[in-house]
């Protein structure tokens, strides 16, 4: 696949470039991130493969208590927090949640009270799954961390604690699962921009873009990002919790609320939310041969860890598709690493490397 660049076709791009930035400096942010985060090729993956040539967009590098891609939302929703005169921030998520994490973080370097709930998803009783890697750095940036039942309303759940800290004195901002609303959102909205800039500056045209979505934050704001540029980037989300047609249709409403709140008639088109759900396995959390396969991999040929979570099951869908041949034709596809690698520390047993050679 070739493309030719024209000047006007660059004009246009840093003039729908610089109307974006200049909608979004609109919205109140707290710096919490080291921006711009590194753009790499994977260049022994893509020898591995065989296929198009594959990049990193290193959201890992992000820096908030080992970086990930929830301070890109942080930074907006903090700042929100913030503006409504807030000192305490509830948020939720599963047992090894990289979102309760970075929240914890973010609060410590705020001065704020930090409450997290956590949802037991997997029914896992190991230690170190429940005690170590993301819990364990959650207790260490101060939060208070709580259980609960897989199956709760976990949104009910901070409602009511919300409630009895309001009558404390306390003024609390509730932080949806993920950071997974329009607000949110917004820092990937913003991270489009970066990308942009960045791929412009090294002569790169991205075919494609590949990440995983979740709770919709991350894949709703790369939508929204990518319609303001209007741009051709084909972009995959490879699912980790939800069937497809959930999937697609979370993202897609809250993309719509992006633009909306973005303010600058912005229209999403449905044929552009696509999400692969064939990875996520016998369940959120839980792991996947093909997931562990991918981690190894690229610890191997990169030198780059993703978690078992969420960017593990990610990678392992990029890995595949591309051996399917789903990419063929195209020249640069973009992974982006949404961090985590601390939930690795909560799945000891799961990569079998207890042994000294």
């Amino acid at each position: 696949m070739t493309a030719t660049i024209t000047e006007n076709d660059t004009d246009f791009q840093n003039t729908l470039t610089k109307e974006l930035a200049t909608a979004l400096a609109r919205f109140p942010r707290v710096r919490f991130g080291h921006l711009p985060t590194p753009l790499e090729p994977m260049d022994r993956l893509s020898e591995h493969l065989g296929g198009p040539r594959l990049w990193v967009k290193r959201d890992d590098c992000t820096g908030l208590s080992s970086g990930g891609n929830k301070t890109r939302k942080l930074e907006y929703l903090m700042a929100d927090a913030q503006e409504q005169g807030a000192d305490t921030i509830i948020t939720q998520g599963a047992t090894q949640s990289n979102h309760a994490r970075q929240t914890a973080a973010a609060a410590a370097r705020l001065g704020m009270d930090c409450h997290i709930l956590l949802e037991d998803r997997t029914g896992s009783n190991d230690t170190n799954y429940t005690l170590n890697g993301n819990v364990l750095l959650d207790r260490l940036h101060g939060a208070t961390v709580s259980k609960r039942a897989g199956g709760t309303d976990m949104n009910a759940e901070m409602e009511s604690l919300a409630a009895g800290l309001t009558s404390q004195g306390k003024v609390p901002y509730i932080i949806p699962g993920g950071g997974s609303n329009p607000t949110g959102a917004l820092g990937y909205v913003n991270c489009v921009r970066e990308l942009a800039d960045q791929a412009s500056d090294i002569g790169l045209k991205i075919d494609a873009l590949v990440h995983a979505t979740g709770s919709s934050g991350t894949q709703a704001g790369l939508v929204t990002g990518l319609a303001a540029l209007q741009s051709d980037i084909h972009l995959l989300g490879i699912g980790v919790r939800a069937p497809r047609e959930k999937q697609e249709q979370m993202v897609f409403d809250l993309a719509r609320k992006t633009a909306a709140l973005l303010g600058n008639g912005l229209d999403i088109a449905r044929d552009k939310v696509r999400a692969n759900c064939d990875y996520v396995g016998p369940g959120y959390g839980l792991p996947t041969e093909g997931m562990k396969n991918a981690v190894k991999l690229l610890a191997r040929t990169e030198g780059l860890l993703f978690d078992p979570v969420y960017s593990g099951k990610g990678l392992d869908g990029l890995i595949d598709q591309v051996r399917q041949g789903y990419f063929d034709g195209m020249n640069n596809v973009v992974f982006l690493h949404t961090g985590g690698s601390a939930a690795l520390f909560g799945y000891v047993d799961t990569f079998d490397l207890h042994e000294y050679s």
